[in-house]
């Protein structure tokens, strides 16, 4: 990696690590190459991957839209190919790259799936990885700063993607609203701790001042 590839990564993770409170997973994580369809309901979404990657030294590749790579030329330094750019992805994840492509095809609102489109099937099927359906969504809950959550499901068969896909985001959104907002959810393992809370940095010299004054 040269210097100025590492300086945009450091940027990217900084901003991760400054802007969230952190990121947590679950789920089988493929080991090599794959292609991963994740939910993309959050301008996060490809920052929180790209950190999920680093953090586990797993190589990284993106689809995005021609308008966004002529918009920001400076990510393809960091893994980001154009949506039409087939056999460079091709090579990628036959080369054991995370090859992430979002099937709702643009960023959507934060509800349901969109229709998907069949792009990640189709890429997996010609490079011969998994395809890995990801439930992905960027929070704000009862902190200070929004969390990120990645729910990684088992490989599945192109036709089975939406069903696939829909079912962990349903499972995902259940979990969220069902759990206590200040603590991260259950089952998940932190992959990235980022800002704490105001709240957070006062628990500590609270709680060592009650000690000190006798107040409970």
């Amino acid at each position: 990696m040269d210097l100025v590839t590492a300086g945009l990564s450091r940027s990217v993770r900084r901003a991760v690590q400054g802007g969230l409170a952190g990121v947590w997973v679950r789920g089988p994580l493929p080991g090599g190459g794959a292609v991963l369809a994740p939910s993309h309901h959050s301008w996060w979404d490809g920052y929180v991957l790209y950190e999920c990657s680093r953090q586990l030294g797993q190589p990284y590749t993106v689809l995005m839209s021609e308008p966004q790579l002529t918009r920001y030329p400076f990510l393809r330094r960091l893994g980001a190919v154009g949506a039409q750019e087939l056999r460079p992805a091709l090579r990628t994840a036959r080369a054991g790259h995370w090859v992430v492509v979002f099937p709702e095809g643009q960023l959507r609102p934060a509800a349901g799936l969109a229709g998907l489109l069949p792009g990640a099937g189709w890429l997996a099927q010609r490079a011969r990885v998994p395809l890995v359906p990801v439930a992905l969504r960027v929070v704000l809950r009862g902190q200070q700063w929004p969390e990120a959550y990645l729910s990684f499901g088992a490989p599945v068969p192109a036709a089975e993607l939406p069903d696939a896909l829909g079912g962990l985001l349903t499972t995902l959104d259940h979990d969220l609203q069902t759990s206590d907002p200040e603590a991260p959810l259950a089952g998940y393992l932190c992959l990235s701790r980022g800002r704490l809370s105001q709240q957070q940095r006062l628990d500590l010299p609270s709680r060592a001042l009650a000690r000190l004054t006798g107040d409970r």
